[in-house]
Formats: structure tokens, sequence, C-alpha cells
């Protein structure tokens, strides 16, 4: 029969154990809370790597959710859907789907999965301007090897090709709509995978395990790579994101706030079709962000009439539309996304941050008076965040 029917679990079992010891000593673990999150966290964690170990099939691959509000990972984008599927660089796969009325739809080859050590290669990388769409929105992509073939709608997969990953971004959560996307295999498609066995069950398991150490220990030092270096409570000037991204620019920093103080961050509003702010706890991944306001798109935010946007991050609520709450967590991580954008960006398009004592907003805040809203309208503003993400998101 195969694989050991009491132990098969054993593997995945010592590695959750590893992960709790990962969690309890994070150095940056100073209170209950952050431990709590830490262990929260953790549950997610479990999740992806059970669900990665389990569709690590690139004969018959599927595209699945790679971070949602219970499997969050790698400072996701609370604007964003991820899929991702699996792939070999000697095989074709066909994409098709339909193109919703989201902003921004992006494709991205890896060449691997992220490590403690370094980020994979990307081989790769475009967005739905790149390729032919049909009027009704359908489309159809072919990935292969074979580089001869290359041209509209066919791209060929660099050497050790192994991750498609998808994005669908949103700018204004309640009116735009995802499309439709699948993959299949071309050689292998209209046949089934092998019969499940012991063994393959015992290496799922075991692959699991590993998943899953090596996601929490990659994206515990993920920011000392990018943020932390950085001096505190300041953002980096726009630069193409990390991971060769070639259709985004990002701003990032950390900040370190008391309960009295705010941090005013002012930037442009951009000619991109997309453009967001958002907050991280330590653990580098989203805060609460559906139940409280910890981000916002341009969509989303309150323009001032010269054209910027002004956005408070702080604990205390200071009655303004752009508060961006910072939950409990008196240090966390911020990010500014540009996406799908068609020139280059320069310091003048990235924000300008102030630190202020949160009673000298009133006076500090410029348009302070026009960025103002009542305590009905802001739980107004809650009620939409938790509808739309319901609609779009959870599962």
């Amino acid at each position: 029969m195969g694989g050991d029917k009491v132990g098969v679990t054993q593997p995945f079992i010592e590695a959750v154990r590893e992960a709790e010891t990962i969690i309890a000593g994070a150095p940056h673990v100073e209170s209950e809370q952050d431990l709590l999150e830490g262990y929260d966290y953790l549950s997610g964690s479990i999740r992806a790597a059970l669900q990665a170990a389990w569709s690590r099939d690139s004969e018959h691959p599927r595209f699945i959710r790679s971070a949602t509000p219970y499997t969050k990972v790698g400072l996701d984008n609370p604007d964003t859907l991820y899929f991702s599927a699996r792939i070999q660089d000697d095989a074709e796969y066909v994409v098709s789907g339909t193109r919703g009325t989201t902003t921004d739809l992006s494709f991205q080859i890896m060449n691997g999965d992220y490590s403690p050590a370094q980020a994979p290669d990307s081989l790769a990388a475009f967005d739905d301007r790149e390729f032919s769409i049909a009027e009704d929105g359908s489309y159809e992509l072919t990935f292969g090897p074979a580089k001869a073939k290359a041209g509209p709608n066919y791209f060929t997969l660099g050497p050790g090709a192994a991750m498609l990953l998808v994005r669908e971004v949103y700018s204004d959560w309640v009116n735009e709509r995802p499309g439709t996307i699948r993959i299949h295999r071309v050689d292998t498609g209209g046949t089934a995978p092998l019969a499940l066995t012991g063994d393959v069950l015992a290496r799922r398991y075991k692959l699991a395990g590993k998943i899953l150490l090596s996601q929490l220990k990659t994206f515990l030092a993920f920011p000392e790579w990018f943020y932390l270096k950085l001096p505190v409570n300041t953002l980096t000037e726009p630069r193409l994101t990390p991971g060769g991204l070639t259709t985004q620019y990002s701003a990032v920093g950390h900040y370190e706030l008391a309960d009295d103080q705010a941090m005013i961050v002012t930037v442009p509003a951009s000619d991109a079709p997309y453009q967001g702010i958002q907050l991280g706890s330590m653990w580098y991944i989203s805060t609460d962000f559906i139940n409280h306001q910890t981000s916002l798109t341009a969509d989303q935010a309150r323009i001032d009439s010269d054209g910027k946007i002004r956005f408070v991050i702080c604990e205390r609520n200071p009655g303004v539309a752009n508060w961006l709450e910072c939950t409990g967590h008196r240090r966390g991580y911020v990010q500014i996304r540009w996406q799908r954008v068609s020139r280059e960006f320069t310091p003048q398009d990235g924000p300008e941050v102030e630190l202020v004592a949160f009673d000298e907003l009133a006076a500090r805040l410029r348009y302070y008076d026009e960025a103002r809203v009542t305590p009905q309208e802001w739980t107004a503003r809650i009620g939409a965040r938790q509808a739309a993400v319901t609609a779009r998101m959870l599962g």
C-alpha cells in the first residue's frame, strides 16, 4: 500500500511545532497582542501550506487563491486577488478567461519559491495590454517553451519556469467586477492524475511542512531586505517594485508611533490607473482591512483641491476621511503602490511625510475642514468595506 498510515502526518506535525517556536521567538514580539497575532498568522500559514502542497501538480494544474483574508502572506494587498498555478518549463499551458472591469490584470512567470535567503527570479511579467482580448472580454493565452511561436498571445517559458502568478487589482471595490480565469496543460487535457497512494499522501504532508517553515522564515527575513534598514517614519521615493513587476512602482517604509502622534503622508493623485496605500503588521501581512480602514485606493480616498491626497496614520480617531487605523499596532509597515503605469515615476510622484502631535492635527493638516467626517459617515465607510470584501474576497 505504501506510506505509514500512523505516521503519515508526523513530518507536518513536527513542522507545526517548529513553526510555533519560530513565532514565539520572532524578534518583534513585544506584547501579548503580538504573540496572539503571530499564532493567528500561523493558522493562515498552515492553511496556505496545505493548499500549496495539495495543488502542486504541474501536469494537471489549477489556479488557487494564493492570499485571502484567512491565508495572508507577504504584505498581501487588500485590493488584489492573487492566483497561482504550478507549471513546468518544457510543457505548454493554455490560460483562458474573461476580462472583468477591474483596474489591472497582470501575469508573472517565476522560477521557484521564496526562501529566507533570496526571492525567486521573475522570468517575465506583463499586463493585459500585452495581449489580444475579444470584444466580449474573452481571451486565450499560451505559455510554452517554443521560442519560435512567441508572439501575440504566446509567451515563452524561460528555463526553470515553475509558477504562474496572476494578480487582479481593484481600485473601486464597489463597482468593479472580477473576470474569470482557468488553466490547463495541453498534453494532459482530458486525462486524470494518478490515483492517490499512501506514498503520495506522505510526500504531500512532508512538503506542506517544508513550505510552512520556509514561508515563515522568509517573510520574517524579507522586511530586513527592503524596510527595516530605512529610517523610521519615512517613505522611500517611488521605485520599481522588487521582484520583476515591470508595470508597478512602490514607496515603502515602516512607522513607530505613540498614541499621541500621527504621521501625515501627502502624495499627488496619480495618472496611474491604480494607486493605493496600506498598512501592515510586523508579521509582514495586511492588518484587518475588512472591519477597519487600514488601506485606501485613490478611488476610495478623499482628494484635496490641490490634487494631492493626505493620509493620516495614527491610533486615535482624528475624524478625517483618509484616516488609516493603526488598530493597536505601535509599529508596522507602510506601502504605496502605483500599477499599470505607462511612464517612469520620479520623486515628484512620491510621498512626503510629516510627523506631528495628534493634538496639532487640525492646525497641521492642510484642508482639515474639508477632510472631516462625522461618526455616521465613518460607520458608513466601514460598512461599505465589509460588504465589498464579502462580495469579492472571502472564501
